[in-house]
């Protein structure tokens, strides 16, 4: 063999031990088979596979990596000093990024040219350098421990060659660049998943590979594709998981039925909104003998159908929530189920997991029960026609809110149960309040949409009398349910929904907006804070800087998880608190289901490690649910502008930042932003300390709640950006260009 050739083949391996090793230390706490490794370095010929093998032995045998179980293999670790720290990545919006470190009371800055190929979010280890007196803390990555995700969106630009992809989200601050053989079927201009392989040092660009076509940019389905592909969740079910579905005996048998609380000749009915598809929950309600309420409410029995261990519960728990975008719900379970077997549909015999209350005429519980049931139920209302019926204490449902296009009445049973149950929530709901409960009932956005799925009107989700009714009895159920199991002794691990208590320096950053708004906050204690927001909301109902508020006010309370370790329900003053109400589309209601019944049954304290998992998996689950719900409604609000741009708008600050301001439109609440340099008339500058945007010479102060007129300057549904022209303040005061 030539000596050039030694060469190359030696090179050959030095460049495969290296790369081999970027791909471990990239990701330390996770082992991988040689195919894995071989993969994301996009080994395919025998002989480099081979190398690679030899060399994982080899290295394994002088212990420069471990081999933790047969056939996988893991960086070692290395022991870091006291300047080094593990942490989570935020970039910001100008390229630079801060380390969030447990137990630092603040967070280390790192500056782009330091990112050391890190992206948003993922897990890192840092150098943090000695703390100046007065300064920040400032570090630099040194590896990334953790990817947080390894699948991005982008648009793909095609050379001879080679191609690159542009990433969507403004946080990857970086091109993908993808060789020949990665670029599949994408054409150029395509909008496209991209897989992470790998980022050598040294290498300007990561290197991935196209793993889906989504379609052209700017096409409403590749708009709404490319949303649930940027959060990693899932468009439509795998064939195996529909067949399995499909196969499923959904059939009521008789031995079944023997086996439960026999429900079906109670009165029981559905209240869900008008356009719904599942219906998961039912009430059944009949007067007893001695004068009290036996109320029910049925939850499809879901786990029924869902079995551990199978394909179709995989795949139910790897999506843990079904998805609500603007234009479609992406299900956690297949129609076969949710909209079919586990759907609560009139007149159709269902299985049903039940808690039963008997109620006095103070709503207060004299028994409980819980267990499983079959039910029938008599008739499916929509919120407006339950409405209808509270307001005029009439049976009589007129056409024009009818779901069933034709006036009709509805039973003296049926009305006199929703009035009825109306009364009782209406005391639930007030005893609630005088306990702490916080009251937030933010406007939701809604579209009503033409066939092609362009928005032609926006309307706002009100929450009345019948939507709250519905509200108190599946809140009663889930707080309920949970105080049945936490109460018990030994404890037994269970599922709880948890809410912290408010940040104080997040409320207090609130008392700063709302002053302005000549509003304030009670910080005397826990309660007083309660009754201080829940008077605070009360009071912006209905004016000008109800959605700034009620935004800022959500924003300053901790975020809800699913946990076995019960603390309490902040927002809903409850000491103990579940979801057991929507099986069909949470997974941690199934959980809730199957813990509750093996409780029943005597089983033995549940694995609480293996459950906590599952918790922390679900609220991770439910985040990135609620961000791309978010998305599709900013998406669907800029392409509802889009064909408003010659139209004058008054609208609210919404927020203020070093680049610009945030506008909100009172209208149809579609917020934009006034980038600070497009401001004429003056030079304007940050005011930081008092949420304002000030000009030098003139002084005129732009802040947070001031009404302002502005017209679209620019819409782009590809980066989800609306940009507005500022017109002057409210009443129009027009500026000038000097």
């Amino acid at each position: 063999m030539s000596r050039k050739k030694k060469r190359a083949q030696k090179h050959e391996k030095n460049n495969i031990v290296k790369s081999l090793f970027t791909v471990l230390e990239q990701n330390v706490d996770s082992s991988f088979t040689y195919k894995q490794i071989a993969e994301k370095l996009q080994i395919t010929d025998a002989t480099s596979r081979n190398t690679l093998i030899k060399k994982l032995v080899s290295l394994k045998e002088q212990k420069r990596i471990l081999e933790p179980k047969k056939g996988f293999y893991q960086a070692v670790k290395k022991e870091l000093s006291k300047s080094y720290h593990e942490g989570v990545v935020d970039i910001t919006s100008n390229g630079n990024a801060y380390i969030i470190v447990e137990g630092f009371e603040d967070d280390v800055f790192i500056p782009f040219n330091k990112l050391n190929t890190a992206f948003h979010k993922d897990t890192v280890q840092v150098y943090v350098y000695p703390r100046r007196k007065g300064k920040k803390l400032e570090g630099e990555i040194k590896a990334v421990v953790k990817r947080f995700k390894e699948t991005f969106v982008g648009v793909i630009e095609i050379q001879e060659s080679f191609a690159f992809v542009k990433i969507a989200d403004f946080r990857v601050y970086t091109d993908f660049f993808i060789p020949q053989q990665s670029i599949h079927k994408a054409q150029n201009g395509d909008k496209v998943v991209v897989s992470f392989i790998s980022w050598e040092p040294g290498k300007g660009s990561p290197e991935g590979k196209i793993t889906q076509v989504l379609g052209k940019p700017g096409e409403h389905h590749t708009e709404i594709h490319s949303i649930l592909a940027a959060y990693g969740l899932p468009y439509e079910f795998p064939y195996e998981v529909s067949q399995f579905a499909n196969q499923l005996d959904t059939s009521i048998h008789p031995e079944e039925i023997a086996k439960r609380r026999d429900m079906r000749e109670v009165l029981t009915f559905t209240i869900d909104p008008k356009d719904a598809k599942d219906f998961d929950d039912a009430l059944s309600f009949q007067v007893l003998e001695n004068g009290n309420y036996e109320i029910g409410i049925h939850i499809a029995d879901v786990s029924y159908y869902l079995k551990e261990g199978t394909i179709l519960d995989d795949e139910a728990f790897e999506r843990a929530t079904s998805v609500y975008l603007v234009d479609r719900v992406v299900p956690m379970l297949p129609e076969v189920l949710s909209n079919e077997a586990c759907s609560l549909r009139p007149h159709e015999e269902k299985y049903t997991f039940s808690a039963i209350f008997e109620m006095n005429e103070q709503a207060g519980i004299v028994n409980e029960w819980f267990g499983r049931t079959v039910i029938l139920s008599d008739e499916r209302f929509a919120y407006e026609e339950a409405q209808c019926i509270i307001e005029t204490k009439e049976a009589f449902i007129p056409e024009d809110i009818s779901i069933r296009d034709k006036a009709y009445r509805v039973s003296e049973d049926i009305k006199n149960a929703t009035l009825t149950l109306d009364r009782l929530a209406k005391i639930m709901r007030e005893r609630r309040m005088k306990s702490g409960a916080i009251s937030f009932d933010k406007v939701e956005v809604r579209f009503e949409l033409d066939t092609t799925f362009n928005p032609t009107s926006v309307f706002f989700k009100e929450s009345k009398d019948a939507n709250k009714l519905i509200e108190e009895f599946m809140l009663l159920a889930n707080k309920q349910v949970a105080a049945f199991i936490g109460k018990q002794t030994p404890e037994k691990p269970f599922v709880y929904r948890v809410h912290d208590e408010p940040d104080e320096e997040k409320l207090l950053s609130l008392q700063g907006v709302v002053s302005r708004f000549g509003y304030s906050l009670d910080f005397k204690s826990r309660k007083s804070i309660s009754e201080s927001l829940n008077s605070l909301l009360a009071n912006v109902k209905g004016k000008k800087e109800q959605n700034l508020v009620d935004t800022l006010a959500i924003r300053s309370m901790s975020k809800a998880i699913y946990t076995t370790n019960n603390i309490g329900h902040y927002g809903l003053a409850f000491d103990y608190y579940s979801h057991f109400t929507s099986p069909i589309r949470r997974y941690p209601d199934v959980m809730v289901h199957r813990l509750l019944q093996h409780y029943l049954d005597g089983g033995k304290p549940a694995d609480k490690d293996r459950i906590e998992k599952q918790c922390k998996h679900s609220s991770d689950m439910e985040a990135l649910a609620a961000n791309a719900e978010r998305e599709s409604i900013k998406y669907m609000q800029i392409k509802f502008m889009e064909d408003h741009g010659d139209q004058e708008f008054v609208g609210v600050i919404s927020g203020v930042t070093e680049w610009g301001m945030y506008v909100e439109i009172i209208d149809n609440k579609c917020e934009g932003m006034v980038r600070i340099r497009d401001i004429k008339g003056d030079y304007y500058a940050f005011d930081a300390k008092n949420y304002a945007i000030v000009g030098e010479r003139k002084k005129k102060v732009y802040t947070l709640g001031d009404q302002v007129v502005v017209m679209v300057k620019n819409t782009d549904l590809e980066k989800r950006h609306l940009d507005f022209s500022l017109l002057g303040s409210y009443p129009l005061e027009q500026l000038l260009d000097f």
